[in-house]
Parts: structure tokens; sequence; C-alpha cells
């Protein structure tokens, strides 16, 4: 009987499903103790485009060999599947469909064929055609043909994973997209929204607690993550905060958190992207330009963890480059945080201090743009200072734009310390920042008064009386009020209450603080716009906008680039007292410590590079080091340090705790441990991920009860993205939270009473992936929790995980947080969520490209005075790779009569066009313009190319990508074909060399593309897709069936299936316990490549005994099986067994079978081996010689001589001598 691959891959992927066969107990399922579990998975896919290529299953492959292997060591496996199906690779799919997400997500999943591989009615128009929304290629024209396999038409993932016969546990499939799974989604954010991060006992704790804490102590002695500006408060002045104000500071501690913050913003896209979704400055999705760009985002205190996310690292067991990935990725740094004061004035500036100064330590900077201010003022500025200046009213001198502290007020009288406001057009973007300004002048003791530019202009004199009334009951100034210690508000920078401006930087090298030079900020630092002098404020601006457009990648990893700009500002040496000028630089990140660099340009050589640049001098802190080509950056404590004062002669070990007790000592700085780990963005400004369970009350969130989840995302009439930001769900109109009805209902019924607005963006596509481990556990109550403490204890987490290395900094890093604080809370019994984790290498396609040329000539009519120039023809031609380029010199004339009548013999062979050169004969009409010839390598489909790298010219000339060569001249090679050139390079749809696996099954068969995806190569390594190398795992598997199903003895296939009960022979038991002993480790060490080499010679070795025994065979099924399951369970069965081959128990290694009784010795004349004789290898060395001298064949080569002697090593040769 033939081996019929697919009838038995359509018989027992239908038994299985129907036996449910993988489907995993739950431990309370067992009547006795359960069976130690196992937990398999793999990165869920992105249900995102038409399906998958054959580089997608290589990781399901592995994964599904190793748990079937478990199940046959006894183990209860767990190996689900499901689907990442929210998020931006979904939402793109769909825009470029022009379809919703979720009828792109459905079908992308479901497919459009029903179990017979019709296609479903719902898909076909009443003309017959396919509709687009099924079709893979919408450009092709593909109608219903019953006999015809509609190649063009979604399979569906579920489809093409049932197709290669993986062992899934379906019944616990999960969706991201699905209500019913975000709802735990949502309620993992609202946890995480009413936690805090106690840093001292390392542990997520209620807020509720930190409340308690605030009410009884204030936040002085909390040791806490949170935001670095957070004001400091007693417990009494918590207790007068209104609950708003509570609202706002709790903020600072929350998990997850609404803050103004830095983003990378990618207008394409229209939405905020994490720094592990940018590669090379573009999106990683697209290749969109990406920009730096500040927004109100939801955000996750990611950073909280840094310490515990690097530690546990030990305990995995991952690869060590990719956990050296994470370590970088964290970027734990130990050094110090050192305060460089900014100096009131520039060099040169030091006496223009004006005599009535209130302002604060950054009083020349904000002079310069007061001056600005005055130079350009409102039109009720302008119509309101007529009126005040020159003691105008009532005698009281007013100043207009006058610096108090580091605020400008419009206008002030300093004997009544009264300021007057005009609130512009933008008071109300503003409001927040005025309000703050207003609290802080009043603790200054001035009394502040507000007007509308409306008022000023429309009733000046209303205005004039009210400011005189003011000031009338105001007392005289006497001295300028200072803030109490108690009464300190919340500072917009470092210490601001006190108009100061403090530049901290951090740095690993506090030893070297006398080779510091000149500072650099980051071009997004908060103090740039606020120090930058009015001289230095265009280039400024033009660099900040500049760096805008660059992200934090390329920033970092572009050393070469030089630039730079001044700011006009001076920070002070906290030793040397000397000023210090503070730049800004792209190289310098504003999410990494402080986004401020002290800049030693002896010992760091960006820092070098930079101040050889810009001529900023570069002091030498190293005895005996020269710094004058490049920085001295080796850390070795046998270099002393230099001109440093107190640090001279000290090594880098002593020096540095030296350096940092000094700055302590003069309040300019402490011991700090820092990490690059910043906390991640959460917001999206996209429609298809997961509702934010919160709405707005006084502008401040609000989550939703969580037993009203799940919110569920609205239907808008357009969810594109918009490219200024406003988020699609903005275009919902039910929207709004009934706080009474617990319900969405419309937006025209906020009234801020009890219906309030909702959150309009959504979270990452990572949220949902996060978590969706453990929601695999559970099975019957997934609406109750998110598993059962039952389930958790018993699965725990995952040992074994196979996925990309692409996630080291993105998915893993935010599953390792999320699992961390949810076994904090008690949730989770594991705080780790993957024991073992395999990046699989990618698998790599083979592109296909077409030589083809394009000539542009003119006929040039002398004869007639007919110039055609000016009408260009243009000829195509393809050829052949094999026969080399064509090479056309510039020529003037080529002759036409030529060129129309033997058009066809020219494009023959390449040579004969080459020889266009040479022709130009007079006699003839019209003459060829020769203009020019371009030669582009196109890519062509790898599905129009065969094994032969023949091109389909037909299917190309007619595909999209070939139209404009329907009328293309063809050169041929010798054998008339025309050949493709191949090259190796990512397989992608955009690539044209996506090879579909459902081609390769229909073809060769599942367990053919099994077996040939591990035979490629190491699993972790990157390998090439060639499609000719099938047939050789296809071979292999019809000899496996021939051992159970045996040629007769003519050699024809054999009909029967011949397998006996008689004992097997000891060399076939010998060859099975090799293979046994060889496969078995491979898998435990994840070598499948090599395991399927050890089958083929199995199968050879065995087939050379023509081995029958079921002795052997039986065995040998079980073994096979985890690679090939489909062959193994139909020979399972014909063995006789009722059960399915994958609860059967694993083969186990007999050593004695593989113990040597017998030897081959070499039997040698004089050095020169002439045969072999097998002994036994229990003979002594008499009995050796006996034997091989009574040999006929050593009597032969004697031939009547005596040997001299005869040397015997035992086990090893025997050599006669003479």
């Amino acid at each position: 009987m033939a081996y019929d691959f697919k009838a038995i891959e359509t018989k027992w992927q239908k038994r299985w499903a129907k036996d449910q066969t993988f489907r995993a107990k739950q431990p309370q399922e067992f009547e006795g103790d359960p069976k130690p579990p196992f937990y398999v998975l793999d990165m869920f896919p992105y249900p995102s485009g038409a399906g998958l290529h054959v580089g997608h299953p290589l990781g399901y492959i592995a994964s599904d060999i190793y748990a079937r292997y478990k199940r046959h060591k006894g183990f209860n496996v767990l190996h689900p599947q499901g689907y990442d199906s929210f998020g931006l690779p979904a939402e793109q799919y769909a825009i470029q469909t022009g379809q919703h997400p979720s009828s792109t997500t459905e079908i992308n999943i479901e497919g459009c064929l029903d179990n017979k591989g019709k296609i479903l009615d719902k898909y076909v128009e009443d003309n017959g055609k396919i509709k687009n929304s099924a079709l893979i290629d919408k450009s092709k024209e593909t109608c219903v043909d019953e006999d015809h396999y509609q190649s063009n038409v979604i399979k569906g993932y579920r489809k093409q994973l049932d197709k290669i016969g993986f062992s899934f546990d379906w019944s616990r499939e999960v969706r991201t997209s699905d209500p019913n799974y975000y709802k735990w989604t949502q309620w993992i954010f609202i946890q995480l929204f009413e936690s805090w991060y106690d840093a001292k006992a390392q542990k997520s704790k209620s807020i509720s607690e930190l409340v308690n804490i605030f009410e009884k102590e204030g936040n002085i002695i909390v040791d806490a993550a949170a935001d670095e500006d957070t004001t400091s408060f007693s417990a009494s002045e918590w207790s007068t905060f209104t609950d708003d104000q509570k609202e706002e500071l709790l903020l600072n501690y929350r998990l997850t958190y609404l803050a103004e913050t830095e983003v990378n913003w990618c207008p394409a896209l229209g939405t905020v992207l994490a720094n592990d979704e940018i590669v090379k400055g573009v999106s990683e999705r697209g290749g969109h330009p990406v920009s730096r760009k500040k927004m109100k985002q939801w955000s996750m205190r990611i950073s909280a963890f840094a310490d515990r996310l690097l530690r546990g690292l030990e305990d995995l067991d991952w690869s060590e480059s990719l956990k050296e990935t994470q370590r970088n990725w964290i970027g734990k740094s130990v050094g110090a945080q050192l305060k460089f004061p900014i100096l009131p004035f520039p060099k040169g500036k030091e006496n223009t201090k004006p005599g009535y100064m209130t302002g604060g330590n950054n009083a020349y900077t904000l002079i310069e743009k007061a001056k600005e201010n005055r130079n350009q003022p409102t039109e009720a500025e302008k119509t309101l200072w007529i009126q005040l200046r020159g003691k105008k009213l009532s005698g009281y001198k007013f100043r207009q734009q006058h610096l108090i502290g580091d605020y400008i007020a419009d206008f002030v009288c300093l004997l009544k310390s009264l300021v007057v406001e005009v609130d512009g057009e933008y008071h109300n973007e503003t409001k927040a920042y005025d309000e703050e300004r207003t609290q802080f002048l009043n603790k200054k003791g001035f009394e502040v008064i507000r007007f509308k530019n409306e008022d000023v202009i429309g009733n000046i004199d209303e205005v004039l009386e009210k400011i005189k009334t003011k000031l009338d009951k105001l007392p005289a100034y006497t001295k300028m009020a200072k803030p109490s210690e108690e009464s300190k508000v919340k500072p917009l920078s470092i210490g601001e209450g006190q108009g100061e401006r403090i530049i901290e930087a951090f740095t690993t090298r506090p030893d070297t603080i006398y080779g510091v030079s000149f500072i650099t900020l980051a071009p997004e630092h908060d103090l740039v716009s606020k120090i930058t002098t009015l001289d230095q404020k265009e280039e400024v601006d033009a660099y900040v906008k500049a760096s805008a457009k660059r992200s934090e990648r390329e920033r970092m990893a572009d050393v070469k680039t030089i630039s730079g700009a001044f700011t006009g500002a001076y920070a002070e040496h906290p030793h040397t007292k000397e000023p210090l000028p503070v730049w800004i630089g792209d190289y310098v990140l504003a999410g990494y410590g402080t986004g401020a660099v002290m800049s030693v340009p002896c010992g760091d050589q960006r820092d070098h590079d930079f101040a050889q640049h810009f001529g900023i001098p570069i002091p030498n802190v190293f005895e005996g080091i020269d710094i004058s080509k490049e920085a001295y950056t080796d850390k070795s404590n046998a270099t002393k340090i230099a001109n440093s004062d107190f640090l001279n002669g000290l090594g880098v070990l002593e020096a540095i705790p030296k350096a940092i007790e000094a700055l302590a000592n003069m309040g300019q700085g402490a011991k700090k441990i820092n990490y690059r780990l910043r906390d991640a963005v959460f917001s999206r400004q996209r429609y298809w991920g997961e509702p934010f369970p919160v709405y707005y009350i006084n502008g401040l969130p609000k989550m939703i009860d969580e037993k009203h989840l799940p919110l569920k995302l609205p239907e808008v009439e357009k969810y594109l993205p918009t490219e200024d930001g406003a988020p699609p769900l903005g275009r919902a109109q039910e929207w709004a939270w009934d706080t009474e009805q617990h319900q969405v209902v419309s937006n025209a019924k906020i009234d801020h009473k009890t219906v309030f607005p909702v959150e309009l963006n959504t979270m990452p596509g990572w949220a949902g992936s996060s978590w969706y481990l453990f929601h695999y556990m559970e099975t019957e109550n997934r609406d109750q929790h998110i598993a059962s403490k039952e389930n958790l204890d018993y699965w725990n987490n995952v040992d074994l995980y196979i996925g990309g290395s692409e996630h080291a900094t993105g998915h893993l890093l935010y599953s390792r947080f999320w699992t961390k604080f949810l076994n904090d809370k008690g949730v989770f019994p594991v705080d780790e969520p993957f024991k073992k984790l395999i990046n699989q290498g990618m698998i790599l396609g083979e592109s296909a490209f077409v030589n083809t040329f394009t000539i542009v000539f003119t006929v040039d009519d002398k004869e007639n005075n007919n110039n055609l120039k000016e009408t260009p023809k243009v000829l195509k031609v393809l050829l052949s790779n094999d026969l080399g380029d064509l090479n056309i010199k510039k020529r003037e004339y080529i002759e036409s009569d030529y060129i129309s009548n033997e058009i066809e013999k020219i494009i023959q062979k390449a040579e004969e066009i080459c020889e266009f050169e040479n022709k130009n004969q007079s006699d003839k009409n019209g003459q060829i313009v020769y203009m020019g010839l371009t030669n582009v390598k196109r890519r062509v489909d790898v599905s129009l190319v065969n094994t032969s790298n023949e091109l389909n010219l037909d299917g190309f000339k007619t595909s999209p990508f070939g139209k404009e060569f329907k009328d293309a001249k063809v050169i041929y090679n010798e054998s008339g074909k025309l050949l493709v050139s191949r090259e190796v390079e990512k397989m992608s749809k955009s690539k044209f060399n996506v090879v579909n696996p459902d081609d390769i099954c229909e073809e060769y068969g599942a367990d053919s593309l099994r077996l040939y995806e591990m035979f490629l190569g190491p699993l972790e390594q990157a390998k090439p897709w060639s499609t000719a190398g099938l047939s050789g795992v296809h071979n292999f598997l019809k000899k496996l069936w021939k051992l159970y199903f045996p040629p007769n003895s003519q050699g024809d296939e054999g009909q029967d299936f011949v397998v006996s009960d008689e004992h097997a022979s000891k060399e076939s038991l010998k060859i099975l316990h090799k293979t046994i002993k060889k496969v078995t480790q491979d898998i435990e060490d994840f070598s499948f490549n090599t395991s399927v080499s050890t089958f083929m010679i199995c199968v050879n070795e065995l087939t050379q005994q023509s081995c029958k025994s079921r002795e052997v065979l039986e065995p040998l099924a079980v073994l096979i099986s985890p690679y090939a399951p489909h062959i193994a369970e139909e020979l399972w069965e014909l063995l006789g067994n009722t059960t399915s081959i994958s609860e059967v128990d694993y083969p186990v290694f007999e050593e004695h079978y593989l113990k040597e009784d017998s030897k081959t010795y070499p039997i040698s004349f004089n050095g020169k081996m002439r045969f072999t004789l097998d002994l036994s290898l229990g003979l002594s060395k008499d009995e050796i010689e006996k034997i091989v001298m009574a040999e006929e064949r050593t009597q032969k080569q004697l031939d009547g001589r005596t040997p001299k002697k005869v040397i015997i090593v035992p086990g090893k040769i025997v050599n006669i001598v003479g």
C-alpha cells in the first residue's frame, strides 16, 4: 500500500479534534494524585494578515515536538494557543485592506472556507465572484470554481495551524480582542492604578495604605517610587488639601498614572510608540518617521521594578545573550547625583542687576524675556500700560513685565505688593500654571488681581476703578514676605520655591569632578526654554526642533554625528566655583538619569568629541595620561587622579567614595543608583485596543467599578487614526459614563454631575499579551477570575516558552513586570512568567529576481526631414540570468531598418545588441538615436519560479508587478529557459518571497514540512528556505512507510502490512537503542536537526537488514511520533493499537544493547590491510592468532611463507609481519 499522506493526515487531524486528544486535564479532574504538569507555550500570533508563511511555524513545530515528547514521558502537558488580536499589526492590516479591524481579525482567524474546503456563501457575491474581504491579493480576479483549489482565498490561521498537525489544546483559546478576555486586562489596569510601590519593602501595596501614611506622617519619610518633583508635605498639610489636590498628589505614586511626557509620535500611524517599537529612527511597523513630542499620556511605573527585574534574570533558564539584552535595557548604574546651580548672569553681565530686583537666580535670562515681552505687548497689555505708566493711577508706580522669583508679572506695584495680570486667549490651556503662579506670588506676599483681554479693551474705566480700589485697601510694602518651610508649594523645578535654578546630573565617575568643563542638557530638558538667553534663542529652538525628529535609539547609536547648541547660560562648578557653559546635545537623553550630563571630555569619548568640535577646554585629571587625541575611558584602579585638589594621587576605587562624601558635605551631591529603564507609555491614539476603564471628574481620572467590566469598545463611524493625535474614540457618539446607571450613555448626556466623559485613548498591543499565559490555566470560570487558585498553584508558570528575540525589551519585560506586580498582590503564586525561553531563529526567504532592461530610443527620419525624437520608443527586454548583463555603450546613431525589420534577431543574443555601435549605414532612410539603457533586477513572486529557478513567463506577464513586460522581448538561455537569480533575505510579503505552508502540505504533507523545518539547521539559528530540499525528507517518510509495507520479491511497492512478532535480531535492537539514546538526548538539548539525521540513518540501516520485528518497529513509531505524528498514528493503529500514540510511554533506552561482543578486525600484512574478520571480544591473543592463521585468506597471502611475527592488539588490529 502506497504512502497516502493526504488521506492519513486528514484522518488523524479529524480524529484528534473529535476526541480532544490534546486537551490538558485540570488538577481536580484526576481521581488520585494528578500527573506532574508541564506547560509549553508559543508566543501567540497576530492575526494581522492573510495567513502564515513557512517561517511562522518553525517555533510552533519545535514546541510541539517537545510537548508531545513530555506527554510520552508521563506529564500532563498544557500546550494552548490563541491570538494576539488587538493592537497595531491587526489594525494596520485592516486599514490597508479598507475593512473594520473586527472583520479582518475574524476572517484572518476563521478563514473563508468550510470544513470541506468550499468557500462560505457569505464571502461570495451574487455574480459568483469572491468578495475582496476574503482574498489575499485583491488585484486577482477570482471566481468560485468548486473543482479548483482557491489559493487566493484566506484560509485562516486556525485552519493553517490545524493542517500542520499541532497538538494544541484549543479548548483554552484566547483572543485579546474578546471583551470577555480584555475585561481582565482592564481589571489589572485598575489594580495598578490602586497601587503604589514601597521601595523599602520592594513590594507593591494598596494605595489606601499610602493614604493612611500621609494622614499620619505626610510623605517626608515615605520611601516610595514616585515622580522626581513630588512636593514634600506634612500630615497637617495633607489634611488641608482638597480631594482633587490629594488625587493629583496620589498620581505621583500610582503604578499607572497620567503625566505630561515626552513621547515617540508617529504621524503616519497616528499614535505614540514605545521605544522598542522603533527601529533605526522609524516605526518598526511600516517604517514611518517618528519624532519626539510632549503629550499627556497614561504611563506604567515599570521603573519601580527595575532592580527586581534585573535580579530575577539570574534564576531564569534563558540564553545569556537575551538576558544581557534585558540587563542593558534596564541599565543599572551606581554613582552620584550632583547639583550645579545656574549662575544668575553670564560672563560679563555680573554687574547688570537692576535696582528693584525681586527675581531669582535665573534673573538674567528672564530679564531678556521680559524685554521681549515689553517690545511685543498684546493689545490689552498696551491699553492698560498706557493708563498705568508714569504714576497716572492715583500716583502709584507700576512696573511692566517685572521679575518676581522666576516669574514675569504683567504689571506690579511694589509699594502695595499688587500684581495685575491680563489673561490672554490661551488662559484656559494654562489655567493650572496660572493658579500655581498665583499661589507662589501669594506666598511671596503679593496680592494678584486678574482681568481678561475683553475686560481691558471693552471697559478700561471699570478695570482701572477695580485696581484703584484694591490699591487703596492694601497696606504699604515693608518687607518681602518669605515662605515658611510649612508653606512651600509644589515647585515647577528643583528649588523653584526659593527662586533657584539647579541642574541635577547623574554620573558614575564623581572622581572626575575636576575634569568637568561644561554641562550638556538633553534638548527636551525642561530647563532649556527657561535658561536660554535671547541671543541664543533662535539657534537653540532650531536645534530642539531638529532633535525631535530623531528617535532616542537613533541618537544613542549615532556616535559619529557631533551637534549641539549653546544656551547662553552658565552653571557653577561645586568645588572651583568656576562658570561652566550649559549646552544642549542630542547625545544626552531626557529620559535617562536626569537628562543632564556633567561633561568630562578627558574621560568620555562623546564629551571629548563634543569639546573638540566646539572648542571647549579639555582639562586632564588623569596622571601620566595623554588625552590630546582621545578620552581616557579605562576605569583601572592603577590610574591615579591628578589636578583634582583633595583627590590627587588616589585610584578610582578610593577617589569615588571620597568625592561623593565631599559633595554630600557641601549639600551638592549624594550617592545614587540609576536605571536606564523608563516608565512605559501606555496610551495609544488608536481605535483597535482595550478601552481604558476610566472616566474623568474635574479632569482627574476615576476608575469604573470592576463589577461593571468589561467596558466594551464602542462603534465609531471612522476608526482611522489622525495625524494630529486626536484619538478615533473621540468620534464615538456614545462614550460617556453614567455613574448612577453604571453604563455607557450618549455624550449628549454629559452634565459633569452624574455623567462624565470617558478616556479616549486605548491600551497598547502589549497589554493583553502581558498576562495571557495565566488565563490559559483556566477553563470553566473565566468570567469569575483570571484563573482559580487551585489551577494557578498547579500550573504555576510556563516551563518552556518559544518565540522571537525581537520581544526581548518589549513583551518579555512587560510580562515579567505584570507578573511580579500581581504576585505582590497575591493573585499569582509566582513572580516570573517563563522559566525557560528559547528564541527560534528566522527562516529566510529565497527571493527571486528577473533581469530586466529598458532601452529608450527615437527615430530620426532625415530623408523626409521629419524629426521624431520627441516621441521616444521603449524596448523592454527580459534576459535569462545565466547570460550575464547587456552591455550597450553610448552611441549616436543606430540604423532604423535593422531595428524595425530584424528586431527578433537582434535580441536573440546579448552580443548582437552590443553590435549596434559598429553599424552606421548611411544609405538607410531612418536612423535610431539611442538615448539610454536601464537595468533593473525586478522582484518576482517565488510562486512563479520552480525549483530549477525557471520563471513561469506567462504568470509573470499577467501578474501586477509584471504587466509592463507583457510585450517584452525575451532572451532565453541555450536550453530555451528564462532563469532568475536568487537572494537570501527576510521572508516577507513585500519581498514576494513568501512560501505558503498550505502549498507544502498539499504537495508533500505536514509531516514532511515538520521534519524539513527541523532539518534545516539548529533551532536558534537563521537558515534559508529551499523548497527543493523537501523531496529528501519526503522520500525518507516513504522509506519509513516501506519498513512496514516492504516491497515484494520483484521490488514492486508492497501492498501488505508486514510486521512479525518474532524476536528482533541483535543488530536491529542495537540500531533501535542507539537511535533512542541519540534522539532522546537531542530532544532534551533541542537539537532537533540532528534527530532527523539520526532517524534517516536508523531507517536506512533497518531497511538494509529487512527488519520486520514488532519489537523494533513499534517503539520506532513512538520515537518518531513527536516529529511526524500523522504517519506515526497511522502505523500505530496498523500495529493493532486502539489508543492514540500520543498517550504511549516513551521508549526506554537499554545500555546493554549497545555493548559489543564481537569486533571486526582489520587483518594486515606488513602494515597493509587485506581483509577483515569478525572475532569475539572475549578471545585471548593466542586464540585470535590461531583463528587468523587458520583462515584460508591468510594462507593465500603468505603463499607458503612463515611469518616472522604476529602483532595483535585485542579489540583493534592484527598485523602479520614477514
